[in-house]
């Protein structure tokens, strides 16, 4: 059994070390908001933050997590979630920035994690920091300029 501590909450689960860690999240877990893109970490659809670090989790093993503490979107945006993920969500929703959604929650860890460092980011910030994001619809405008509201909401 390992024990990992994934939105607040300490969970055992019986997986082999060498499991990634979006399948101990979807098929272990049942949190299935991280998604599964490519498979080798270049499309940022299963990001989760370790320890408040945006993380590919389709490459993460269940045994490099050790005491980390594991956000997936479900606590970034749910209950209990933090100033970050709330500011990120509403600007998501005000500028309309979903089209087919599959890479959102991605879009959003990645975007939350950045706005935890640097709270007015520029958009050369925005574009090194969501670089390694893939939206096969194309909405990185409107996800660029959802970060700058969400960095607004987070002023205000």
């Amino acid at each position: 059994m390992i024990k990992l501590t994934i939105n607040g909450v300490e969970r055992s689960v019986d997986a082999d070390p060498d499991t990634p860690l979006l399948w101990v999240l979807r098929d272990e877990i049942g949190l299935t908001g991280t998604k599964f893109g490519c498979g080798v970490a270049l499309c940022g659809a299963c990001t989760v933050h370790m320890d408040g670090a945006a993380v590919r989790s389709c490459q993460t093993p269940i045994s490099a997590v050790g005491d980390s503490a594991i956000v997936t979107i479900e606590g970034l945006v749910g209950q209990g979630a933090g100033k970050e993920g709330l500011a990120v969500q509403a600007a998501w929703r005000a500028l309309d920035v979903v089209q087919c959604g599959y890479c959102q929650s991605g879009q959003m860890m990645s975007a939350a994690a950045l706005l935890t460092e640097n709270k007015t980011p520029t958009d050369e910030d925005i574009d090194a920091a969501m670089g390694g994001n893939v939206c096969r619809c194309a909405t990185y405008q409107r996800i660029r300029a959802a970060i700058h509201d969400a960095a607004r909401r987070l002023e205000a």
